[in-house]
């Protein structure tokens, strides 16, 4: 069985985006959401995570996550998507503005960070 890390990348009042490793690589992410009476989750992981994996995942999620950040849920509900990762991708500003003109439509560009 895989040791899990799980990172925490963000965090609000009533939810938090967890990226998932293991100690070769990332396997996928879980973004949790708080209600009054359950928490729900939202879990993507690598084509390469099988279907017993997955369940133990989310057992792991439900665990070290959901039950530290909300003991008293009623509920645990999560949607589970598998697929593969393209990267990461932002908006970057436009910084160049040498020739004086405005390009209205390049004020951002997409940048892909590689995954990993």
């Amino acid at each position: 069985m895989p040791d899990y890390n799980f990172d925490r990348e963000a965090r609000t009042a009533n939810s938090e985006q967890w990226v998932i490793e293991t100690p070769e690589h990332s396997i996928g992410r879980v973004d949790v959401h708080f209600t009054s009476s359950a928490a729900h989750a939202t879990l993507a992981v690598h084509t390469s995570v099988d279907d017993d994996e997955v369940q133990r995942l989310i057992a792991e999620i439900d665990e070290r996550i959901v039950l530290s950040g909300d003991p008293y849920r009623e509920d645990f509900i999560v949607t589970v998507w598998r697929g593969e990762e393209l990267g990461v991708f932002a908006e970057e500003a436009d910084d160049d503005e040498s020739d004086g003109e405005e390009d209205s439509e390049d004020e951002t560009e997409t940048v892909e960070a590689p995954a990993g």
